[in-house]
């Protein structure tokens, strides 16, 4: 491993614990309330987030077999499932409905964004985290004429279009690995209230090259946003 991938290893890294730190700063205490991690992978995160809110009514939904198990043996209630279509959870079952780093993956964001509302309670709270089409870096690469950094893993082969994009040349034969869409910090706002949610709180992690915290005082152009959101309305 070269020095540079070392540097973006580095800051990857702490970008991305600086984010899931801004989700659970977001989490509500609730020793009764039901969760659930949609993309739970293998439900380390997702007791992480339970023990935040102080409750054990841990859900998830994962789309590879394995992960699933994986979680049901840490005790997260997972099921296997496409996280664009109809969830297998009843109407207004969670008190709290969480991804991180899933949205950009989905060929359906409208159809995931709707079961979130589904499956919610009435004034109960979602948070949802993606990478930031405007953050400087992102910005930075398209001025250059190459594709935006969250948008390399579009192809089997990872680095697409950016000479310095952090999988560039590796190979990962997944669907589920690329990305579909990427929101900037107003865009997913917006998304996200158009599906009947109020946007209480944006939080974001990650400033490259500066350390992962520049994002707390100008999250608009942070590489990690965070959004909590209310549901006021069903749909």
């Amino acid at each position: 491993m070269n020095s540079y991938q070392r540097f973006v290893d580095r800051m990857f890294l702490r970008s991305m614990n600086g984010n899931k730190e801004n989700i659970l700063n977001m989490l509500e205490k609730n020793p009764n309330g039901r969760f659930v991690d949609l993309g739970c992978d293998d439900g380390s995160w997702s007791i992480q987030c339970g023990a935040r809110m102080g409750t054990e009514h841990l859900y998830g939904l994962e789309i590879v077999p394995e992960k699933v198990a994986a979680a049901n043996s840490r005790g997260v209630k997972a099921l296997q499932g496409d996280l664009t279509k109809p969830f297998p959870f009843e109407d207004n079952f969670f008190d709290c409905v969480h991804s991180n780093q899933v949205i950009e993956h989905l060929t359906d964001t409208a159809a995931f964004m709707r079961e979130i509302n589904r499956v919610l309670r009435d004034d109960g709270c979602t948070i949802i985290s993606t990478e930031n089409a405007s953050s400087w870096h992102n910005i930075i690469a398209l001025l250059c004429g190459w594709q935006m950094f969250s948008l390399t893993n579009i192809s089997h082969k990872g680095g697409i279009g950016n000479p310095f994009a952090l999988y560039r040349g590796q190979v990962d034969e997944r669907n589920s690995w690329q990305h579909m869409r990427i929101f900037a910090y107003r865009g997913l706002i917006e998304y996200v209230e158009c599906f009947g949610f109020k946007v209480e709180s944006v939080r974001c992690s990650g400033y490259y090259p500066l350390p992962y915290w520049v994002a707390r005082i100008d999250p608009r152009h942070g590489h990690y946003i965070a959004v909590k959101a209310r549901k006021v309305a069903k749909i």
